[in-house]
């Protein structure tokens, strides 16, 4: 019933009244409801030789689906795991059971990057219902907490997706806000690799930021135990960085994934004018025609 679908995708894009994140107590306590889906997005890079899809084999929170995020993307770019058109990614989630009313929980087994790329795929995909398990599988385990390593069939649902084209930015895009400056460009890198003392992880890909950026690097809005630092803290840390958090910001990293750390803990401190560069330095720094600072 298409009149119903569209009913089911207005009401997931009202307000999420649980907000960007969820503990390992809300989790435990609404597992084994109907409506509450939980993925597990984790990604690594090759030199962190960690493989997320054998670790999910092995143990993963009970129920959880694997949300590949290099495969459910633009595979006809060659850029790493870019934005999906509506239709992939409607296919994608609905093949793993989630409908446009389901509430959404996503965890990795690191420090937020993939589960926060999968929170904002959804979040631009007009999924509101959404959130992440704060603090992952690392703090779900060393609760421990139920896990188990087999995964059952998951009953196929129709999912429409509809996509906000605010929330990602394109190489244009950037390069117009960098001519106008109306917005703020955030840098999750480490502070090595923004100043271009350090190498790029990805063979070919030029050292620096792009001009007027700031640096934040993710890893300091996280507490030792994988969680969100509290609010004070995490104000502090974009105060530092030179941030203004009245203006809108645009955030960038490596290739679109640990950008979405600072989404998140722009969006716990109610910021609301938010994009990522989805290509960010794959895109930037492979390229010779944009422009570098170092």
């Amino acid at each position: 019933d298409v009149v119903r679908l569209h009913t089911v995708l207005e009401d997931s894009m009202q307000a999420n009244d649980i907000g960007p994140l969820v503990t390992t107590d809300w989790l435990a306590e609404h597992l084994d409801e109907e409506n509450v889906k939980v993925l597990d997005g984790s990604f690594y890079l090759p030199a962190e030789q960690r493989d997320a899809q054998a670790e999910f084999a092995a143990a993963h929170i009970p129920g959880a689906r694997f949300f590949d995020i290099d495969r459910i993307s633009d595979r006809s770019s060659a850029l790493p795991h870019m934005f999906p058109d509506e239709a992939t990614f409607g296919a994608a989630v609905g093949a793993m059971g989630i409908g446009n009313d389901d509430m959404v929980v996503c965890y990795d087994g690191g420090k937020k990057t993939g589960a926060g790329r999968v929170w904002w795929m959804f979040r631009a995909f007009g999924h509101a219902r959404v959130a992440i398990l704060d603090g992952g599988m690392n703090k779900w385990r060393s609760e421990g907490r139920a896990i188990e390593s087999v995964s059952q069939p998951a009953g196929e649902k129709t999912y429409v997706a509809r996509f906000d084209p605010t929330m990602v930015r394109s190489r244009a895009q950037v390069l117009e806000i960098i001519d106008k400056g109306d917005r703020q460009i955030l840098d999750a890198r480490s502070a090595g690799r923004f100043s271009g003392r350090e190498a790029e992880p990805r063979a070919g890909m030029r050292s620096g930021h792009m001009p007027g950026a700031f640096n934040l690097p993710y890893t300091e809005l996280l507490s030792t135990d994988g969680t969100l630092r509290p609010r004070n803290e995490l104000e502090a840390a974009f105060a530092t960085a030179g941030v203004d958090l009245k203006r809108p910001i645009v955030t960038s990293c490596g290739s679109g994934v640990s950008a979405t750390v600072l989404l998140l803990a722009l969006h716990v401190l109610g910021h609301t004018d938010l994009s990522l560069y989805d290509g960010s330095w794959s895109e930037w720094g492979g390229r010779d025609d944009t422009p570098i600072v170092t």
